[in-house]
């Protein structure tokens, strides 16, 4: 298989500030986001790092090894289950779903971002490569985001670059909008190689109470499916 394109990376590390008192300053910036083309060039990113935005999984099980780790938004976002597991939490024979960032020009996903060393460039995205574009179902882009402030130690919100990962809504596994019971029952009923799809909505919907985020959407789903579980234990 063809490798994705990749953002180049340059520069050595730079550990964070110390929290206290600090203003955040850009880690990733110096270009334009490319949405949709697999072969466009990306910009440069700065000496200090990358970041990379996580909405779903990446947020309890990012699976490399990071400098910092920060609240983030993505405007124009939704974090939604449109997209069909085959590979993770389901198989071909009954597939799962699994999240993605879906266009919404009203929307806004709040999720987290973290910052890689550019040293650890090849390892780092050698690993979301084989994670996230192993059936090729998301775009690889670099989009802007906003790091949340934090009043508490004086930091102040700051806009950078991200590597997000998009759905392709032209790729024969997205599922498109879906009724949340529908949802449950497909989520409830799928396994993959990776474990249960519950488990996968679970472990993301207790991660997003512990940072304080509200997605309704997960919520419900969580309790769904959980209700589903429960039924269908109690009559087996």
């Amino acid at each position: 298989m063809t490798p994705m394109p990749r953002v180049p990376i340059r520069g050595q590390c730079a550990r964070p500030p110390a929290p206290a008192g600090a203003a955040a300053t850009g880690d990733a910036v110096g270009g334009t986001a490319h949405t949709g083309d697999r072969s466009s060039p990306a910009p440069l990113l700065r000496e200090r790092g990358f970041w990379v935005f996580g909405y779903g999984s990446l947020i309890w099980k990012p699976g490399f090894p990071y400098l910092e780790r920060r609240p983030a938004r993505l405007k124009g976002y939704r974090r939604a289950f449109r997209l069909t597991s085959i590979r993770y939490r389901g198989t071909p024979e009954r597939p799962g779903l699994v999240l993605g960032l879906d266009w919404d020009p009203n929307a806004t996903c709040t999720g987290v971002a973290f910052r890689v060393c550019p040293t650890r460039d090849e390892e780092v995205r050698d690993y979301l490569a084989e994670r996230e574009l192993v059936t090729r179902s998301y775009f690889e882009v670099l989009h802007p985001i906003t790091l949340l402030g934090d009043p508490e130690i004086g930091r102040l919100p700051e806009e950078v670059e991200a590597i997000c990962y998009i759905l392709d809504r032209t790729h024969p596994q997205y599922a498109g909008p879906i009724g949340l019971d529908e949802q449950a029952a497909i989520i409830a009923a799928a396994h993959g190689p990776m474990g249960s799809n519950a488990e996968y909505l679970h472990e993301t919907a207790a991660a997003l109470r512990a940072m304080g985020i509200v997605d309704r959407d997960i919520d419900t789903l969580d309790t769904l499916v959980r209700t589903i579980l429960a039924e269908a234990a109690k009559n087996a």
